[in-house]
Formats: C-alpha cells, structure tokens, sequence
C-alpha cells in the first residue's frame, strides 16, 4: 500500500478534528476532537517511519498516547468538577464563571 493512503487518511482525520475542535460547544466532544487529532498524527508518524525503515517514530509515538492518556484524564477530572459547579458540559457558559 502506498503512503498516499496514509496521508489522505491523516488529513483526513486530522481535518475532522479540527473542525471539531472548532465548532462544537460540548466539552467531551472537543476532547475526543483532540484525541482524533493526535492519533492522526500517531497515524503519519508510524506510516513515514514504516516507509523511511527507522523505529524512533514509533518510539516517539508511545509517549504521545502516554501524554493524551495523562491529558485526558485531568481534563475530564476538571470537566467533573465543572459540571458539579454548572451543571452542563456546554464551553459557551464557561465564559459566565465568576473567579
């Protein structure tokens, strides 16, 4: 199989996470939008590692899963203790929060 393919699919993924990122409002969503993003990226480097025959990409790409799996799980902790407080999971009312 061609890299092409990879390329197109990690676009691909890469630009559904962006854009969802960018226009949805529940913050669970947007978390799973930056883990579609990362592993898109995982994607791309494993497949230009495969193809240029060097295993430090690879290597690499374990600590980014270890980092979004850290990443996940303090966000979510801190999304918990904000829907306690509002009640909702919504980023727009965020914006309203007295500090």
């Amino acid at each position: 199989m061609s890299i092409n393919y990879y390329l197109f699919l990690s676009a691909a993924l890469f630009s559904i996470g962006a854009f969802g990122v960018m226009f949805r409002r529940n913050a669970i969503m947007k978390f799973m939008c930056i883990e579609l993003m990362l592993n898109a990226v995982n994607l791309l480097m494993v497949a230009f590692s495969t193809v240029w025959g060097q295993a430090q990409a690879q290597v690499f790409v374990f600590f980014i899963m270890a980092v979004a799996a850290a990443e996940v799980a303090v966000g979510l902790a801190i999304l918990m203790m904000i829907f306690r407080n509002i009640q909702s999971t919504d980023t727009s009312i965020l914006s309203k929060m007295k500090w």
